[in-house]
């Protein structure tokens, strides 16, 4: 059981607090972007040798462990707790993860990897817990064991939080969401976002499992379209992540638990927002697509998520979650108003200053798509995407993509074949690079 009751939400972070914090090898640590691609006549000599090595090896060379400053002040707990997040962001990790009893890690390069730091307590975590939650978040935990909100670290980082109980105690799962919202030439992905965000309505859907960064292909897509069209965009968000400023766009972003009490409230609403553009999350129940769907239908610009492995999966993974009586309507729906549906997974990469660059399957909407999914022939649309006339729209095929970031030297031959559903056809591409 969890107890006592916290006495309300605190601030746990001191930003203005610069613990020294150090590689435990490798030299002292450094900030970099990852925007620009390293030119590949031009790699330093230790980043040439290193694109022969495994992608666990570019780990372990790029994520030692993190010595932190013991240093404390005011409450030692929360500033402990203080000082991973800062970690977390000084060494740009995707996430940090504290369980009781244990040290703390953080995610590098995909693998988790320990901060050099005693381990957190069951105590501290329950002092830590007190700290970081407000009365109703507490109640939250109580009752369904587990709760998700965003914690705003500093003007520029803040966390997607999921506080939860496991065999009796806490542990805490921290994705960290840095405030700048990012182009899409910096995110590594192709010309053809900008003519898929800019659709005047539709459905887009980005694809693909936790951690693949589709929360921030979809910020990347909104925000182009806020610096480029007067609208109005609404999004419906469990919790918030990216927070944009209106640029020529007017944007509302609503929170459940904070600004509307649940999904099926909100998307009641959504209509009566007048919103050209809305983000309703994760695509979870048919009532959250039934509401998608009659947005499109009746002229809004719809962006969502699913968790699926493909383009071609996410048709499937669509009609299950309908009754089998539903389906078909459902299919003549979707045929007429998807507009593309975009997968991508996160791959490690062979630079030290890009962490992981995505690999890609676009599926654009049309005629020849729109003949497939009717027909309940959505399987054969992975053939379509090979072939030259998808190409030339601007379509991409999974295999297609990995082929690319393997002779542009972005990953490993070996990341690659760990990534792909299809290892014998990749294996007949990559030989024809010689």
């Amino acid at each position: 059981m969890i107890s006592p009751s916290p006495k309300g939400a605190a601030a746990v972070a001191e930003p203005s607090t610069k613990p020294s914090v150090k590689l435990g090898v490798n030299g002292a640590a450094t900030n970099t972007s990852g925007a620009n691609r390293p030119p590949a006549n031009a790699a330093p000599e230790k980043e040439a040798k290193s694109m022969n090595r495994t992608a666990e090896h570019q780990a372990e060379q790029y994520a030692p462990h993190v010595t932190l400053d013991p240093d404390q002040k005011h409450d030692p707990h929360a500033t402990r707790f203080g000082k991973f997040l800062q970690a977390a962001i000084k060494f740009e990790a995707s996430d940090l993860i504290i369980k009781s009893g244990q040290q703390p890690k953080i995610r590098l390069r995909g693998a988790l990897k320990p901060l050099d730091t005693p381990a957190v307590t069951g105590d501290e975590f329950m002092s830590i817990a007190q700290h970081i939650l407000s009365e109703e978040q507490w109640k939250d935990l109580h009752r369904l064991g587990s709760v998700d909100f965003a914690y705003d670290y500093d003007d520029h980082n803040r966390f997607r939080v999921n506080l939860f109980q496991a065999r009796g105690k806490l542990s805490v799962a921290c994705r960290l969401i840095t405030s700048k919202i990012r182009r899409f030439e910096e995110l590594y992905l192709p010309s053809i976002m900008a003519e898929i965000a800019m659709q005047p309505q539709g459905i887009v859907l980005l694809c693909g499992v936790t951690g693949s960064g589709k929360s921030t292909t979809i910020a990347a897509m909104l925000d182009y379209v806020n610096e480029r069209k007067s609208v109005h965009i609404v999004t419906i968000e469990d919790p918030i992540e990216y927070i944009f400023t209106d640029k020529k766009a007017t944007i509302n972003q609503r929170e459940i638990g904070i600004d509307v009490l649940d999904f099926k409230i909100a998307l009641r609403a959504l209509v009566r927002e007048n919103p050209d553009v809305v983000l309703v999350g994760e695509m979870r129940d048919s009532e959250t697509f039934e509401a998608a769907l009659h947005a499109a239908e009746t002229g809004h610009l719809v962006f969502g998520t699913i968790h699926s492995s493909s383009t071609t999966q996410t048709f499937s993974r669509i009609y299950d979650l309908f009754a089998h009586e539903e389906r078909d309507q459902v299919r003549k729906i979707l045929a007429y108003q998807m507009r593309a549906f975009v997968y991508q997974k996160l791959l490690p990469t062979l630079h030290e200053k890009i962490h992981r660059i995505p690999a890609l399957e676009i599926l654009i909407n049309n005629g020849v798509a729109r003949k497939y999914i009717l027909e309940g022939r959505e399987g054969e649309l992975r053939e379509y995407l090979m072939s030259v006339e998808a190409t030339q729209q601007g379509m991409i095929d999974f295999n297609g993509s990995l082929v690319k970031l393997v002779e542009d030297e972005y990953i490993h031959m070996r990341v690659a074949m760990e990534a792909t559903p299809n290892p014998d056809e990749l294996m007949m591409r990559l030989k024809k690079l010689g």
